[in-house]
């Protein structure tokens, strides 16, 4: 697994996760629930995840919708 896009925002992850899904490529957010460590105040970025073999297009399919990484 690749890490594609880390942010704070969690729309931009929802968006990302909507278009890869949409393209067919399987993605997964890790560390959502390090807001328990930190206090629900955002400041610890999630990561979204995709295989090895997705990563290239991926990456085409935010470029293209204009989402990088903060």
């Amino acid at each position: 697994m690749k890490e594609l896009l880390r942010s704070t925002d969690p729309v931009k992850l929802a968006l990302a996760t909507a278009l890869l899904e949409g393209e067919g490529i399987d993605a997964f957010q890790i560390d959502v629930h390090m807001s328990v460590l930190e206090g629900s105040l955002g400041i610890l970025p999630r990561r979204l995840m995709v295989r090895d073999a997705d990563l290239f297009l991926a990456r085409v399919v935010l470029g293209d919708n204009g989402i990088g990484s903060d």
